[in-house]
């Protein structure tokens, strides 16, 4: 039990002796939400204002290939659902376009297969986006930290008239 209390007693005599160097708060702060926002309202003003200039090329590719392909399918599954709709529709007067090319199954899975692509590519189109905004609050946040490589741990004694002990700093 008393081996128990000079450990506890060690314990809280260490930690008020431990010394860690925050990050200098004397620097305007770089706002997340505002990098956010720009993002938001166009994409890649956010990246602009984090001074990732980088980023905005793949953010536009991105939205710009995955809206190419939500165009593309689009017409496709627009196509494909009118040839099979005249092709149920019981009128012999009415012919599609497909009609040596597909059976009415085939059309049927075409329309099918272009609808899901679809939604897909606005799935893709939403998560570039959204990725977007994301990035540019998480640049925000990281904005001033310091990757130096004086990344360090010193464990030092110390005596003093009343207290023997040891400081613990560490430099991140």
């Amino acid at each position: 039990m008393i081996f128990l209390k000079q450990i506890i007693l060690i314990i809280f005599c260490i930690f008020p002796l431990l010394q860690v160097k925050a990050q200098d708060l004397s620097k305007p702060i770089h706002s997340p939400k505002k990098a956010a926002l720009l993002s938001a309202v166009l994409p890649g003003l956010g990246q602009i204002y984090n001074k990732k200039y980088w980023k905005v090329p793949i953010i536009y590719g991105g939205l710009l290939t995955s809206a190419y392909y939500i165009n593309d399918n689009n017409i496709q599954y627009q196509q494909y659902k009118k040839a099979y709709l005249l092709r149920i529709d019981n009128n012999p007067n009415t012919i599609d376009d497909f009609v040596s090319d597909y059976s009415s199954r085939d059309l049927l899975i075409l329309k099918d297969f272009y609808r899901r692509n679809r939604e897909i590519s606005i799935l893709i189109f939403t998560g570039v986006y959204i990725l977007n905004i994301v990035d540019a609050s998480v640049d925000a946040h990281l904005f001033y930290y310091d990757v130096s490589n004086d990344i360090s741990l010193h464990f030092l004694p110390i005596s003093t008239a009343h207290f023997n002990g040891f400081s613990l700093t560490i430099n991140l």
